[in-house]
Order: C-alpha cells, then structure tokens, then sequence
C-alpha cells in the first residue's frame, strides 16, 4: 500500500488503476475477543456489495478464550479483494490493522515492505507490551521504519463515540472493532448501510446497544473523511470485477455444503436427516442445517460421535438421506459405524473437513491430512467413494454429487473439505435448479426374483446394472430382510460365513465402487501434455491455479491439474498424467495423494508438502514451479518451510495468562 500514499490528482479519491493495484489485501488482527471475526465478515459483506470478487482467510486460535493480549490469543481476518479474478486470500498484506502489540507482533513479518499499519496506541500499554514480548514500542523506536505507519488512540475515539449512550469504558470499548471496520469502510469507498441494517436487525431487542455501535462505526467513517492527514490514510476505490449477470452472495463453504446437501436431497426426493456431535471446524454445517427446516431436513446433535453417525445410518435405513459430518478425530470415532454403512450398503454422506493432527491436533488450524484415512481408513476391505471439493463455491456441487453417488450406488460418500474451505468465504454465482438433473431414489416395493418353483420372492442384494441392491423401507409388506455388520449371502442377505461368498461379497463390493461412473479429468489451466503438470486437489485449488497463470504468462510450459474424485479416480487421469515429464503433487499434508497417483499409475510424482496449519502460498508454488525451469537438477519438490510470518514463533513462549487478569468473554451486544 506504499504506493496508496500518493496525493489523488485533482483532489479526487484514488482507485485502484491510480495506485497500480488491481487487488488490495487487508488483514484485522486483533485479541480473539476484539471482534476480528465479525469486523472482517462485515467487511466481506460489503465488499462483495461493491462489486469486487474476494477471498477471505478466517485464522483464531483454538482456545476458547487465550489469555488477553497474549500472542497465542491472536485472532485474524484477511481478505484479498479486486477487479480481477480472486483465487486466493492474498500472500501478504497490504494494510495491517493491529488492535494491540501482539497482533502486530505476530502479524508483523507477513506484511509487504511498504505496507501500511494501522494501530491502536490505546492498546500499546506497558503491560500489553510485555506480554507481547516488546522490550520497547515499536511505534515508537524506529523498527517499523519499512512501513507506512498510522498510530493514533481507536480506544478513546470509540469511548468518544459512544459516549451518549450512557456507556462504561469497558462496555464503550467492546465497540472499538466497529470504529476501526468504519474507518475500513471509508479507505475502500466501502457503503456503511448494509452494515448499520445488520446491526439493527441483530440487536433489535436492544436498539440503543445498536445504535451504539452505529455511532462507533460513522465516527470511525467520519474520521477517514475529515482528519487532515498528511500521512498515508488516503481512500481507494476498487472498481467492481467484470461478471456475468445473475444472483451473487457471499457464501463460506460450510454454508455452501449445507445448501448443496439439502439440494441432492431435494434431487433424491428425499427427506435428510443429518446426525451430527461439535467439533471444529465442521460445527457451523450443524448450525445451518438447523436453520433449513422447512426444506424436510431433521438435524439431532447426538450424545457422541458414534451415535451421531449411527443414527444417520437408521434414516437411511429408514428411508431418509443420512448425513453426518465431522473432522479427523470424529472420523476416526466414526469408522466402524461407516464400515457398517459400507456392509449393509446404504446410501450415507459424511462430511469430512480436515484440521491439523493427529490426535486433537490444531483445531483451528487448516490441513489435508485425512486422505488416506478417507480412502483406506477402515478395517478389512471396506471400498467407499471419496470426493473432495475445491473451494467454498465448488462445495455446494461436490455436496450434490456426494447425494448422488450415494443414492444411486447405495453405498456411503466421504466428502472432504478442510478448515481453509470451511471458513473462507466467497461470492457465489446461485445457480439455477433447473440445471441440475434429478437423481430420484427407487424403493423397491415387491418381490423382485423367483425361486425354483416359479413363485416371487425378495432377494435384498440382488443386484442392478451398476451393483446396487435394493433399497426397501421397513415395513414394506413381504420384503422384510436381515440387515447388520455380519457377512451376508449374496443374494439373500442371510449369515453366510462361506469362504467363497465371502470372497464373491468383497468382490462385489469393491467392484461396485472402482465403476461409479465418474466425469473425465480435465485440466483446468495449460495443455494436456508437456513439461510439468502441477496437480492439486481440495482448497489448494486457489493457489496453485494462480501460480500456474503465472508461470505460464512467463511462458513456462506447466499445466494445472485438479482431481475433484479422489476414489474412485477419473478413468483418462493416468493416461493424462503420463503426458507430462514432470508430476508436481502440492498438498497440506505429508504426501498422502502424491502415493496415490503412484500406487495407482506408476507415475512418478514429486510431493510438495506443507503442514504448517495455513494454505499454501502463491508465492512457494512458483518458486516450486521455477525449479524444474532454471537447469537446477534434482530441486524439485520437497517439504515447504513453516511460514512463520503466519504463526507465533516457539522462541516466543507461550504466556499462561499470568500477567493478566483474564477478561471476560466478549458480549455479543456490542458488535464484537
């Protein structure tokens, strides 16, 4: 944001063409309760109001409250947003908003040599400079000197602002992030409106706490507007990205897999009933489905994880659309029951979106390291599909085909997503209903076989053209059958140990998943052969597709490949995969698809893994990319270095809170 510095000519605001940007990247870091979250969703509302395509990047910690002012209790928002296509959250800042030391201190090293600061000198006490580890201010020692560089007090602006409303200083300043989201407003030419309608509509029990935090939000406005500032703040606008006509809104991906689970059901023509115990980060698909009632859908938070799951498998077996949803640990608790789904073949879909592990692992932390437990993780021979999506947007499809494959193969779907998917949000083009083709579930309501003496009888895995058996509800007259997790015969269902039914039942189970009928690969950037094909799948999508762009605008002969089936895989991708030289696997794990590819077409792909919590950056990809360019033999691939310009130093410490009074939890009534 250097360059934002500059005077507007003829006294005009500046937009982004004057600036030479055509995507700016913000980033709100602040205590986990000064409202980071909400400042940079409100944020994001406006910004896709104006136009603009974005991508945004929700990091916080994983306790429930850390320690105040402490560097493990840094919570974040970063949004990357422009005229142009918007793949990412953005590498590294240009505007940094830090509300106390240890956001800036944390942040700090992220953020583009010339970029600007925005702190509150408020928060920059001594005791919050110790617990940040500052031996001096940094606002005031020189060793921000790279930086555009505005400190002035936002805590008694904000005491100021909401002073006629009858307000504590402690209440006054749980509305400090909707000054600072005000003073944003302005920078970008961003409308306040949509922002003052969402505060009364979501204290309209308490008017007067929301016209508090209006009051806060226009005099952090007016501020931009009238302060006399010779110095960096200047406003930018941002013209809108060119787009096709339609419905936009902003949609996260935990939002967008809610939608499209309801749309495969209403596809299904069936009711879903989704099972589902908290855990993060795949507690918000639980919160939304709540919310879409109406739609036929039942949700029950169960007692535990297993009960959760196996109450999903009863629906089905009942004759709804079972859902259920977690993240690796839930998953793991989950894998007996799923093995059960995969004996009894029943239509299931679990939703799978990953976090740093093992064990609890980084809860709030971003990773892919579920793969081989989606693909492999159960015991014996217990074949299931895997579909993993792309992007918030692309979740609400993958849902959808998730249904699909589920219903008409009569077999459990993992879907992945991950913490980054999860939580980001985008604009969404809403698509049409009428452009997606139904998929309506068949009960069987008679007996479909004869025995030997010509009379009709039931034969509960009798199979049809794409090895599913029938799906019967109980109580349908004549056709009751055994079900449970013991091996079954073939055709009747009946205990058969056999060794030869055992054999033809693992079979048929296994054959019936390797022939779901899944769309050939394509490749999303470059040619279908060459010297390097970058393949990717899940949220690394972003990043990569933007690195390959420019790779290739240099001229460099690389093509991106993202995988949307996991298991079974497309039908062309090995042949695919052989036209390239070169095989570059991307992922936030330790190589998990890279072996996949490997195992299944002896293609000789390079892993490039990160497991640092964060996605990957634009940044990392082209260097990886530049390697198999530059004649530098055998630098390919191999492990990407924590980001540590993302996440606390160790060398830091971890502060137990001990220099500090703990606050309490934040109250939802003043904006935060």
């Amino acid at each position: 944001m250097a360059n934002a510095a500059a005077a507007p000519q003829d006294g005009l605001d500046q937009t982004a063409a004057d600036t030479g940007l055509d995507s700016v990247v913000v980033r709100f870091a602040g205590d986990s309760g000064d409202g980071m979250q909400l400042t940079g969703g409100q944020f994001t509302l406006s910004t896709a109001l104006a136009g603009n395509d974005l991508a945004t990047f929700p990091d916080f910690p994983a306790e429930i409250r850390a320690p105040q002012g402490t560097l493990f209790g840094v919570s974040a928002f970063q949004i990357n947003f422009g005229s142009r296509e918007i793949n990412t959250a953005g590498d590294a800042p240009d505007v940094l908003v830090a509300m106390n030391p240890a956001a800036l201190k944390v942040n700090l090293a992220a953020l583009k040599p010339g970029g600007l600061i925005i702190a509150d000198t408020g928060a920059f006490t001594k005791r919050n400079l110790e617990k940040a580890k500052y031996a001096a201010n940094p606002l005031e020692d020189g060793s921000l000197g790279k930086f555009d560089v505005l400190a002035f007090d936002i805590s008694e602006k904000t005491i100021e602002a909401v002073k006629p409303y009858g307000l504590g200083n402690k209440d006054a300043l749980r509305s400090k992030n909707m000054w600072t989201l005000g003073l944003a407003l302005w920078m970008f030419d961003r409308p306040r409106e949509p922002i003052h309608d969402w505060l009364k509509g979501k204290f309209k029990t308490k008017p007067e706490i929301a016209e508090a935090n209006i009051a806060a939000l226009d005099a952090g406005h007016a501020y931009g507007e009238t302060a006399e500032l010779a110095g960096p703040l200047k406003q930018v606008h941002v013209d809108p990205v060119p787009s096709d006509p339609g419905l936009y809104r902003t949609v996260t991906g935990a939002e967008a897999v809610s939608l499209g689970l309801v749309a495969g059901a209403q596809l299904a023509e069936l009711p879903m009933f989704f099972g589902g115990y908290p855990i993060t980060p795949a507690s918000a698909i639980l919160h939304h489905l709540a919310r879409l009632k109406e739609f036929d859908v039942t949700t029950f938070q169960a007692e535990d994880e297993i009960a959760a799951v196996c109450a999903a498998i009863g629906a089905s077996y009942a004759g709804s659309l079972g859902v259920t949803s977690s993240s690796g640990p839930g998953i793991a608790l989950k894998t007996e029951a799923i093995g059960l789904g995969i004996m009894t073949e029943l239509p299931l879909v679990i939703v799978n979106s990953q976090r740093g592990g093992p064990s609890t692992g980084l809860p709030t932390k971003t990773e892919q390291s579920d793969l081989y437990q989606a693909v492999y993780g159960r015991n014996g021979d217990a074949p299931m599909p895997v579909i993993a999506a792309s992007s918030p947007g692309d979740a609400f499809d993958v849902a959808i085909e998730a249904c699909r494959i589920a219903v008409q193969y009569m077999t459990p779907v993992m879907l992945l997503t991950d913490g980054y998917i999860a939580n980001a949000a985008e604009p969404w083009k809403v698509p049409d209903p009428a452009s997606y083709t139904p998929f309506p579930a068949k009960f069987l309501t008679e007996k479909n076989a004869q025995d030997d003496d010509g009379n009709a009888t039931f034969l509960p895995y009798k199979r049809d053209e794409k090895g599913a058996r029938p799906w019967v509800k109980p109580g349908t007259p004549d056709l009751m059958h055994r079900i449970g997790g013991i091996e079954k015969h073939e055709l009747t269902g009946n205990i058969d140990y056999s060794p030869d039914n055992h054999q033809r039942m693992t079979d048929l189970r296994k054959g019936k998943v390797e022939g779901i009928a899944v769309p050939d690969q394509e490749v999303c950037l470059g040619n279908t052969s060459g010297k390097l094909a970058v393949v990717g799948w899940g949220s690394t999508y972003g990043p990569i597709h933007r690195a390959v762009d420019n790779a290739r605008r240099k001229g460099l002969d690389v093509s991106h490949i993202h995988v949307r089936h996991i298991w079974p895989m497309p039908a062309n991708l090995g042949e695919l995969l052989h036209g390239f030289e070169h095989v570059l696997v991307p992922e936030m794990n330790t190589g998990q698809f890279k072996t996949v590819l490997r195992d299944q077409f002896l293609v000789d792909a390079t892993p490039l893994t990160k497991t640092s919590g964060q996605p990957f950056q634009i940044a990392e990809l082209e260097e990886a990319i530049g390697k198999y360019f530059d004649g530098v033999e055998g630098n390919e691939g191999g492990q990407v270095l924590v980001n540590d310009d993302q996440l606390p130093h160790l060398e830091a410490g971890h502060d137990d809170g001990s220099l500090n009074d703990t606050a309490s939890p934040q109250s939802q009534e003043h904006g935060s």
